[in-house]
């Protein structure tokens, strides 16, 4: 346990830090070279400094919970697909900021576009390894206990929603019964089914 966090949850509070920094460095930094903005440049080189640490951060706290979360072997292809490119983007991050660092935060008219193409790229594989990082959760419930697992199902067989309450999944209303007996069978007063 680490701040109350068990390594599953750990991860997950740690693995927003790389698709939400690393791609916005990669836009501060286009959009310094194409409005000739200092400022802008420096808030790319910052934000991939925190960048690559919170990727690092992130990256071990995976390899970490990758030993104590239950998983399939289908789950556990895709762990390992997605550990491999998180490395990648780590690699990747981790070298322009080096190599950024080492010019002082400003790289050389001629070095830019490399830099750039470079980050373009490993801002692709975060979409992707983040892809992945969301299909282990919603599609094979990495993170949560399989005796939880087993528990929802019935939890969820009971729960209706109000009428009036959109279905989150398509953003259209949820069909009404058309036998108005049987419409609040089995649904708590009004007052109660709101959440």
């Amino acid at each position: 346990m680490f701040l109350g966090y068990d390594l599953p949850r750990l991860h997950a509070a740690l693995n927003d830090l790389p698709p939400a920094l690393l791609p916005i460095s990669v836009l501060f930094d286009l959009l310094g070279l194409a409005f000739k903005r200092e400022s802008l440049k420096a808030a790319g080189f910052w934000t991939l400094v925190f960048g690559v640490l919170g990727t690092a951060a992130a990256v071990v706290s995976g390899l970490l919970a990758e030993d104590v979360v239950q998983h399939s072997d289908q789950a556990h292809e895709i762990m390992e697909t997605h550990e491999t490119l998180a490395l990648v983007v780590l690699a990747i991050f981790g070298l322009l900021a080096v190599w950024r660092i080492a010019r002082r935060g400003v790289w050389r008219d001629r070095e830019q576009p490399v830099a750039l193409a470079a980050g373009v790229i490993g801002v692709a594989i975060v979409v992707y390894a983040a892809s992945l990082g969301g299909k282990l959760v919603f599609d094979h419930g990495l993170g949560i206990r399989t005796e939880r697992l087993q528990q929802i199902p019935a939890e969820r067989s009971g729960h209706e929603h109000d009428e009036d309450e959109a279905s989150p999944a398509s953003g259209t209303r949820m069909p009404m019964p058309t036998d108005t007996a049987k419409a609040g069978a089995g649904r708590p007063p009004a007052d109660t089914a709101k959440h």
